[in-house]
């Protein structure tokens, strides 16, 4: 546990960004909560020598002035709560806009990442560590920033008053607090390292309680009788976090005890000095009292200047967390990909693929490896082959949401990474195997396929009828309008087959896309809406790329052409009747799922 001057420095380099944030935030309240601390800095010293007025107005026996003394310290008093009130109400009014932006920032950031970062454990850890303290830390910071300026002027006055007792009150006024402060630096520290040391299992432990308390572990939670041991797991894990917590937090106070002794033991050093002084008449009674005030007051000053420094130290150290998150490069940003000139006119109207190869970062084992291919535009194509053949990843890759390890990819003559993302992905239409079940009103689950038509009702009834989820969507109690799912009041739960539909009406709302995309589309789906949606197959992709992965062969058998994968590579190209009459992979495969039929 190190703490050295350069750490320090350094960790304190995040302070004026965080405070142009703030700026950002709200000026208006920027601006009151630093004019109100700086008002706030000079009350106390006006407070103190008040006090010394009325004391020395009732040694001199005068009533009348000792009366406007003491009203003149209650104006002063009140106005020191009210400043104090109104520094709150700013901070707190900036403290709930700037969570709200920086939030914003965070899953704005999300949006613009890749899918490779959401399968990157590491990247979840920079996620969580980010979150965790997002909504609190910066504004801390702030309020801190001010609170130091504001102690600091007010120590100031402080010790211009004690320099008049004794130069040695001011030197140990100072020296005294600084041992505590150092020690509380290096706890700060510590405690930083070990939440971001312990990140993977915060993640766990969140991972744990959302399995033992969400409705779509509920069902094998319980009819597998796992819950007890995810429970103890749970248990033994927050246990040994509390126990790490425990120990800092023992040490922590008891360094902080045994060294504000020191603290404590000047104040009544100095306290006797002035008794003596006064006792002698060197000073009277009202200076006494004035100086006891601004040792006292000058101390807990400057206890707040170092206690300050110390919060701000640890808040930078959260914060290192915060920025390394938000300057995470995106793709365009690292440009993966050298751009280079296509080799073919931009005319080519189809999607190619050249020695395309992926492998997850980190690892060595390649998921697709060598594949070349040309889909020219309007062809329906089949992607066929055992589960972890690298069908699902071809389809990721083309869609851009891997980018090739090797090899590249190009639409219509461009290569993908020279397509801006969003009018890249206006021209897929996409149901993948794993689509998500929004837990928000059925017209909204249909209507995000197309969000700028999500009001237009003629066009979220032809994605319904072409889906022929229109009996889903009649059964519902509320039509369109009717919310999905468990989560919220009067909520409907749907089956696998119609989240099915709904999730393929959501495909067919993109009526401008070129290429469809449908990875196990009627996986779901009963035998009956299995062939109602492949009877209107050729028609819904008629003029478009499709592109299509099922186990079902009556499916596959309705594309022009099939691939068939093993091991991440091509080993068979043709039609359905063409590779039936070469007797290789896929008609085994065809006569293995036809007898299951007999």
């Amino acid at each position: 546990m190190k703490l050295n001057l350069k750490s320090v420095r350094e960790s304190f380099g995040h302070t004026p960004r965080v405070l142009q944030l703030v700026w950002r935030s709200s000026r208006l309240a920027t601006f009151c909560l630093g004019t109100l601390t700086l008002c706030g800095a000079l009350l106390p010293l006006g407070v103190a020598y008040a006090g010394k007025r009325i004391i020395d107005s009732v040694v001199m026996r005068s009533g009348p002035l000792a009366l406007r003394w003491v009203l003149l310290e209650l104006a002063l008093v009140a106005a020191q709560a009210l400043i104090q009130r109104g520094a709150q109400l700013s901070e707190s009014l900036l403290g709930a806009r700037l969570s709200i932006d920086i939030h914003l920032m965070i899953l704005d950031k999300a949006l613009h990442l890749s899918l490779r970062h959401f399968e990157d454990p590491e990247f979840y850890d920079r996620l969580t560590r980010a979150r965790r303290e997002a909504s609190s830390r910066p504004v801390s910071v702030v309020g801190k920033s001010f609170r130091l300026i504001q102690n600091f002027l007010t120590l100031l006055g402080y010790a211009a008053l004690l320099l008049r007792f004794s130069p040695w009150a001011v030197l140990g006024l100072l020296l005294a607090a600084i041992p505590a402060t150092l020690v509380e630096m290096r706890f700060s520290s510590a405690a930083f390292r070990m939440r971001n040391w312990r990140s993977p299992d915060a993640r766990r432990l969140n991972y744990l309680e959302y399995v033992l308390a969400n409705d779509n572990h509920a069902k094998e939670v319980k009819l597998f009788g796992i819950g007890p041991l995810l429970l103890s797991r749970f248990k033994d894990l927050s246990e040994s976090f509390y126990q790490e917590d425990a120990g800092l937090t023992m040490r922590r106070i008891t360094w902080g005890y045994l060294l504000s002794l020191l603290g404590t033991g000047a104040f009544y050093a100095c306290y006797g000095l002035m008794a003596l002084s006064a006792a002698a008449g060197r000073i009277t009674l009202g200076n006494m009292s004035l100086y006891i005030v601004a040792f006292r007051q000058g101390q807990q000053a400057f206890q707040s200047i170092l206690a300050a420094i110390s919060g701000m130290y640890e808040d930078n150290l959260y914060l290192s967390n915060l920025f390394a998150y938000l300057e995470i490069p995106t793709d365009d940003e690292t440009n993966l990909l050298p751009v280079r000139e296509a080799a073919l006119a931009e005319t080519e109207e189809g999607i190619r693929l050249e020695n395309v190869g992926f492998h997850y970062p980190g690892q060595n084992k390649w998921v697709v490896r060598g594949v070349d291919l040309f889909i020219p535009r309007g062809q329906s194509l089949a992607l066929v082959g055992q589960n972890g053949a690298g069908k699902t990843t071809l389809i990721k890759l083309i869609t851009r949401l891997y980018e090739p390890s090797e090899g590249r990819i190009l639409l219509d003559g461009r290569e993908l990474s020279q397509w801006p993302e969003a009018e890249l992905h206006r021209r897929f239409s996409v149901v993948l195997q794993d689509f998500n079940q929004y837990q928000l009103s059925a017209r909204e689950n249909v209507g995000l396929g197309a969000v700028e038509a999500l009001a237009d009702q003629p066009h979220i009834e032809r994605a319904i009828e072409k889906a022929g989820a229109q009996e889903v969507v009649s059964g519902l109690s509320e039509g369109l309008e009717t919310q999905l799912g468990s989560w919220f009041n009067k909520g409907v739960e749907l089956s696998g087959g119609q989240w099915q539909k709904i999730a393929l009406a959501r495909a067919f709302m993109r009526e401008s896309a070129d290429m469809l995309i449908l990875d196990e589309p009627t996986a779901a789906l009963d035998a009956e809406a299995e062939h109602a949606v492949f009877e209107r197959f050729r028609v819904l992709t008629k003029g478009r790329t499709a592109l299509l992965i099922s186990h079902r062969f009556p499916t596959v058998r309705m594309a022009d052409r099939i691939l068939v994968l093993e091991a991440g590579k091509i080993v068979e190209d043709g039609t359905h009747a063409e590779l039936l009459e070469r007797g290789e992979r896929y008609a085994k495969l065809f006569s293995l799922q036809a007898q299951g039929y007999l």
